[in-house]
């Protein structure tokens, strides 16, 4: 049996020292007045609630006052934005069709106006999904059949005359106004309706330096302001420029002012585009790279490589592809989250520009003025219209040979007494009418020609030509397919290897009248 040790030997002795670091410890201190303060408060609520009760009213109505302004200054999440917008947009629909329908639901029954209010919840569900498949690209809208051919011999109209070539157009998503660059550095916003414009204001090199921009490189001794890319976000908010100065240049649309300038690119920024519905910025170069960006945040995402040559044209969607189009003839789909890309490769000819049709199909056009239609399915196209774009010197030589422009006339018959007419026939642009059929070419020899995208078997057909005098440096159809935008110019966007002294220098409209 184990013996119990005496109490006195348990008790050891007390250290006053550590007693008295724990009594000047604040946090023991404020612990203690705290929990005093804490019951000396209830004493003095369950004193007010046993009299007249007019102070602790009084504080709660501060309390719920001050509740109030912290919920003010509480900002709305992009979530919550979103669904207050969708909330929005579906009252608004079903007010219309209530109208619509108001004088039939005062002769229906209980039960038979539950039933209309049904059909009507399931009609604009049907009329979302079919808008969500349009954005998405996966539903065509047949609007290339609705087209009439003008019968007036007016054509384009001229909205804005610029001084120098213009090398880019771009619409907001609303169709209302307009942007346009040309080779003397000028950016003008106008409006489709009126004509009215204003220019942009480069800022000083002092300022550019404070919004990021770096040292020319290189022999320039000072930044270029040659602009050769344009591209609007969908909210309407930011403008993207780039051109020879290597630089990818942010304006305000609201203020028109310069915010931030991107550098990284080694060559001149030759193209841009922002991805459908997101502050998402690409910039292709002639350094052989694209480059992602964030407007909204002013940043660098990534740097996307595979060309073996300079970027030329780009082009994307709501989806996270990217399209782009090289001097190495060959076209890259770029699978961003996928960190992926698919080549598709010419077979003779050197691609010169390009855009989506929808998520699986592309367009294309080429320098011996030929038109590809593309698939994703398959490394070749899968249509191609040889001699899309006929030159000059061609259209007289089919005049005296009753020849077709739809591939008969070959590149090699050209005006001897004009070296530069190989130039005219370059398909320098294409545009497609969001979501839809409709689609359009430029080139240098006096006309944009409308074709019709049908299936994959039939190709594609030609519409009817507009006539206009000058290198078709970009073209832009509005969202609704009412009208087209043209900026035209003397010269090539990307070179001086052929001019018109005929042509003018500026953007012009053309009205599409619909059936």
């Amino acid at each position: 049996m184990r013996k119990r040790k005496p109490a006195a030997q348990h008790n050891k002795p007390i250290n006053k020292k550590r007693l008295s670091s724990i009594s000047d410890d604040p946090f023991f201190q404020n612990s203690d007045s705290k929990r005093r303060n804490k019951f000396d408060d209830e004493d003095i609520n369950s004193s007010d609630d046993e009299g007249e009760g007019f102070d602790s009213e009084g504080e709660k109505e501060v309390i719920a006052g001050e509740e109030d302004d912290e919920e003010e200054i509480i900002e709305e999440t992009p979530a919550e934005k979103k669904k207050r917008l969708a909330e929005a947009f579906l009252d608004r629909m079903r007010a219309r069709e209530k109208r619509e329908e108001e004088e039939d639901e005062e002769l229906e029954d209980e039960g038979a106006r539950r039933e209309r209010e049904g059909e009507r919840d399931s009609l604009i569900a049907k009329i979302l999904q079919q808008e969500q498949l349009e954005e998405s690209g996966r539903m065509r809208k047949a609007i290339a059949s609705r087209v009439q051919k003008p019968e007036t011999t007016e054509g384009f109209q001229f909205l804005i005359i610029h001084r120098q070539p213009v090398t880019a157009v771009a619409l907001s998503e609303d169709d209302t106004r307009g942007f346009s660059a040309s080779k003397d550095g000028t950016i003008v916003h106008w409006d489709v309706n009126s004509g009215k414009n204003e220019k942009y204001v480069w800022p000083s090199d002092i300022v550019l330096k404070s919004h990021g921009a770096k040292d020319p490189q290189g022999r320039a001794n000072k930044h270029s302001k040659q602009v050769l890319a344009l591209s609007v976000s969908s909210d309407g908010r930011y403008l993207a420029s780039g051109g020879l100065d290597r630089h990818v240049h942010l304006w305000d649309i609201r203020t028109r002012q310069h915010i931030q300038a991107f550098p990284g690119h080694k060559g001149p920024v030759s193209c841009l585009t922002f991805r459908q519905g997101t502050s998402e910025l690409f910039s292709g170069s002639f350094d052989r790279s694209v480059k992602i960006w964030n407007a909204e945040d002013r940043t660098y995402i990534n740097t996307l490589f595979g060309h073996q040559s300079e970027v030329l044209t780009i082009d994307s969607l709501r989806k996270e592809r990217v399209l782009t189009v090289g001097r190495d003839r060959t076209m890259h789909l770029w699978k961003v989250p996928e960190e992926s890309q698919l080549v598709f490769r010419a077979s003779a000819s050197s691609l010169e520009c390009c855009c989506f049709i929808s998520n699986d199909e592309f367009l294309s056009g080429s320098d011996d003025g030929s038109i590809e239609h593309w698939n994703i399915l398959r490394k070749k196209p899968v249509h191609i219209v040889r001699n899309a774009h006929a030159s000059l010197s061609q259209i007289k030589f089919e005049q005296r040979h009753n020849g077709l422009s739809n591939g008969h006339i070959e590149n090699d018959a050209q005006d001897s007494e004009k070296p530069y007419s190989t130039a005219l026939s370059w398909v320098s642009s294409v545009a497609v009418c969001r979501s839809s059929d409709l689609a359009a070419s430029g080139a240098g020899n006096g006309c944009i020609r409308l074709w019709t995208i049908e299936s994959e078997s039939k190709g594609i057909r030609p519409l009817f030509e507009l006539p206009l005098v000058g290198f078709v440096n970009s073209l832009s159809f509005a969202k609704s397919g009412r009208f087209l935008i043209a900026g035209v110019g003397q010269e090539p966007r990307l070179g001086r290897w052929g001019r018109n002294p005929v042509a003018k220098n500026g953007v012009a409209l053309h009205p599409l009248e619909l059936s």
